[in-house]
């Protein structure tokens, strides 16, 4: 995988501007915070982010992938004031559950989602290596 960064611009807090790859794809659909038995067990976002995560990886190892081979992250949050105030807590579930920075990303503010007491919903695309 190769970070795309056009000349002159400054590297990204927290993402890449783009990515570029070759290999076989997975294809992750939203994780929002709950656990294998669709149990919720926390209302804070931070906490659901972990969780959400949690079940990312788990579906990468199913698909034979690891979080390092993610190339793309959609985030969809329902209240941004309370992501940005969460972003501590939210960096360090990343950085043990994810690792790196250097998937190109995207977080969207949405009126709500699917599971009313999802407060997040992350989908990924992931690329083996050949």
């Amino acid at each position: 995988m190769q970070v795309l960064l056009p000349a002159g611009w400054p590297r990204p807090r927290g993402y890449a501007n783009g990515v570029t790859a070759r290999g076989r794809m997975v294809f992750v659909a939203g994780m929002v915070g709950w656990d294998a038995q669709c149990v919720f067990h926390t209302d804070d976002l931070a906490g659901q982010v972990h969780q959400a995560l949690q079940n990312v990886v788990a579906v990468l190892e199913a698909g034979g992938a690891r979080p390092e081979h993610i190339v793309r992250m959609t985030w969809y949050v329902t209240d941004k004031r309370e992501y940005v105030a969460a972003y501590p807590e939210i960096g360090r579930a990343f950085r043990e559950l994810i690792g790196s920075f250097n998937a190109a990303m995207t977080a969207v503010q949405v009126m709500a989602l699917m599971e009313d007491r999802a407060k997040v919903e992350i989908e990924v695309t992931a690329l083996v290596p050949d």
